[in-house]
């Protein structure tokens, strides 16, 4: 299935993704049309899953999770049963907050936070380490992010303009 945006849609996607809270109106009125045709595009925009789901970022430190961890867990058996089951495990655990299957020495890198170093020790040993399918975890704590986004590059997108 080909999806054909205009440079229409495609100024909503980039309006939507810096702040899914704008109203309808204030979308339309930020791109020329009237509220109606703006929702209609914005309807089919989600019925073919351009726009998967909309959130609220919240400020982790705010909330006293301030402890970043980027790590790199190998399986012991990177079998299928056992990617399976370590991604179910993943599913199950708040801590991850990205799980990614890569290519190389590793089989996965994950995005782990915590409120401190002790919260993930203990996660670590717990549950990463507790399911008894992990061989190696390299963990890297994260000391600043320069860039954080969950904007993907729309300037980059294979989809055809129309």
């Amino acid at each position: 299935m080909t999806i054909e945006l205009d440079s229409i849609d495609f100024r909503i996607l980039e309006l939507i993704q810096e702040d899914a809270g704008l109203s309808v109106a204030e979308i339309a009125d930020r791109i020329g049309l009237s509220s109606s045709p703006c929702w209609r595009r914005i309807k089919r925009l989600e019925e073919i899953n351009v726009i998967a789901k909309r959130v609220t970022l919240l400020d982790r430190e705010a909330l006293g999770l301030d402890f970043e961890v980027m790590a790199s867990v190998k399986l012991a058996l990177p079998n299928r049963e056992n990617l399976e089951k370590f991604e179910s495990a993943v599913a199950g655990w708040p801590e991850v907050v990205d799980c990614a299957t890569v290519t190389g020495a590793v089989d996965y890198m994950i995005r782990v936070i915590t409120s401190d170093m002790h919260a993930y020790d203990a996660f670590l040993r717990d549950k990463l380490l507790g399911i008894g399918l992990v061989s190696d975890v390299q963990s890297r704590i994260v000391i600043n992010v320069s860039k954080r986004t969950s904007a993907i590059p729309l300037q980059h997108s294979k989809v055809r303009i129309a």
